[in-house]
């Protein structure tokens, strides 16, 4: 696109020329004149020079060049101006209250002149008490040669550097040594699905439920519960009597709700568990995989707390009504989509009801198992004074032991059956447990990192085993009992009820 033709002749352009012009710049409008005149300064006076404009730079006073002018004065090589109260003439300025034309003062014990600026060619100061002639030394830093000599040492030293009054000659010359670096363990991958990750996410109208094991896990400590009341009740009404005594058993009864109380939950996971709160480098890492878990089972984070437990062990618990526990092993050394399994699998605890069923039947069985306990102790305690006269004796004890406990039996089978067989009956409801939590962590789409995890307990008591057969033992097997008294099932029984989830599409 072309542009307008501009006037024949166009005017000069005030600014500078660019580089290569020949044309000299125009002059400034007032370049002929003489510049202005300083105010006070006479006529044929000019005005001050700039330095490097020709004129000699200010000297100093006490200089050998001529003195300073100052705008004003009586023009160049007028003498300095002087200071109130010194003789007409006089170059150096009195200090306050000399007379006129005094010399400047002498510093305290001195003989020499007043310290110059560096570079007027007069000495440096001296210290106070020292000789004026080089080499003086002043008395209270000993050692000192004076000007021109290494600095003052503190007395006592003789080496260059200054040492400090009363150290330890023990670690004299030493120096502090660092502490040492520890670095931090490399993070677990961080390999887990975030499929919630900002979405909003639907939650359901439940947060925790009771399934089936719950209920079975109730009503098998209704009979430790019974004997438990029976104790509670004797004891306290006779010690507090009738009306403070069934104070005492209401209180007993209403503090099962206090499995539900989240400071109490707290204090029993802090003392009672050794949980602690997570730290804030645990909780960055912890809370987002905690948030894609309850995210998939429709479940608000904020129900439950996070705590951790310091443990070199693959584990996790889920502790009455809202304690979610995991170990620093599983927290820093496994992949973030095994320890989402962990998670969704102590989910599955709080949400079928496993965790609190469980802590309410031990709280309530407690003041019997506390009793049996006390019985037991008493009857061993007995059979070790009895061997200790004869062997009838013994034999008496004992027979009178087994004629009691068929007596409870006879009389009130409703109890003591139940109650022996209760521990299995909690224990097969534990190993059912066990299986519908690894079946929720399977639901919400962690099977194949809960199998993982299933197969790194294996490997450990594969490990155990091949360890004890290199050193010429063998780990005791459970025998048949003590698998019916197991609250977990075996891994291989796990795995095989986790198959249905790890069937790959066809």
């Amino acid at each position: 696109m072309s542009q307008p033709p501009g006037p024949a002749h166009e005017p000069p352009y005030p600014g500078p020329l660019y580089p290569g012009a020949t044309t000299p710049p125009p002059e400034h409008p007032a370049a002929s004149a003489p510049p202005p005149q300083y105010p006070g300064a006479g006529a044929a006076s000019a005005a001050p020079p700039y330095p490097g404009a020709g004129s000699p730079a200010p000297l100093y006073p006490g200089s050998a060049g001529p003195p300073h002018q100052y705008p004003g004065g009586p023009g160049p090589g007028g003498p300095a101006p002087q200071y109130p109260g010194a003789a007409a003439g006089s170059t150096a300025p009195p200090y306050l209250g000399a007379g006129a034309g005094s010399p400047a003062p002498q510093y305290p014990g001195t003989g020499g002149p007043a310290p110059q600026y560096p570079g007027t060619g007069s000495p440096g100061p001296q210290y106070p008490a020292a000789g004026t002639a080089a080499g003086g030394q002043d008395p209270r830093y000993p050692g000192d040669p004076g000007p021109g000599g290494p600095g003052p040492q503190y007395p006592g030293t003789a080496g260059p550097g200054p040492q400090y009054q009363g150290a330890d000659p023990r670690f004299a010359g030493q120096q502090p040594q660092p502490a040492p670096f520890v670095p931090r363990p490399a993070a677990a991958p961080d390999d887990l699905d975030y499929r919630h990750q900002g979405s909003r996410v639907h939650l359901a109208s439940h947060q925790r439920g009771t399934d089936a094991t719950a209920v079975g896990q109730l009503a098998t400590q209704i009979p430790g519960a019974l004997v438990s009341l029976a104790v509670v009740s004797a004891l306290a009404l006779g010690i507090f009597g009738t009306v403070v005594g069934w104070l005492v058993i209401v209180a007993w009864v209403a503090s099962g709700a206090l499995v539900f109380h989240r400071p109490t939950e707290l204090r029993f996971a802090r003392h009672v568990l050794k949980l602690r709160p997570p730290l804030a480098d645990e909780r960055a890492r912890l809370e987002p995989i905690w948030r894609e878990v309850t995210a998939r089972a429709g479940i608000e984070a904020n129900t439950y707390e996070l705590m951790v437990e310091n443990s070199d062990d693959l584990n996790a618990v889920a502790v009455a009504g809202h304690v979610v526990g995991v170990t620093t092993y599983s927290l820093n050394k496994i992949p973030s989509s095994n320890l989402a399994a962990v998670l969704a699998h102590e989910l599955g605890h709080h949400t079928g009801g496993h965790a609190w069923a469980g802590l309410l039947g031990y709280w309530y069985s407690l003041p019997g198992r506390l009793a049996w306990a006390f019985t037991r102790g008493m009857a061993r305690i007995a059979l070790a004074v009895a061997g200790v006269f004869s062997a009838a004796a013994t034999g008496l004890l004992i027979l009178f032991m087994g004629m009691f406990v068929v007596a409870g039996f006879l009389v009130a089978w409703y109890i003591t059956i139940p109650l022996v067989v209760a521990p299995y009956l909690l224990a097969w409801a534990g190993r059912l447990g066990e299986l519908r939590a690894d079946q929720q962590s399977a639901a919400l789409g962690f099977a194949p990192e809960m199998a993982e995890v299933l197969r790194h307990f294996q490997a450990e008591e594969d490990a155990a085993k091949a360890a004890a057969a290199g050193q010429g033992k063998k780990l005791q097997e459970p025998t048949g009992l003590a698998k019916l008294l197991s609250t977990h099932p075996d891994n291989y029984t796990r795995l095989r009820a986790l198959e249905p989830y790890l069937q790959l599409p066809r």
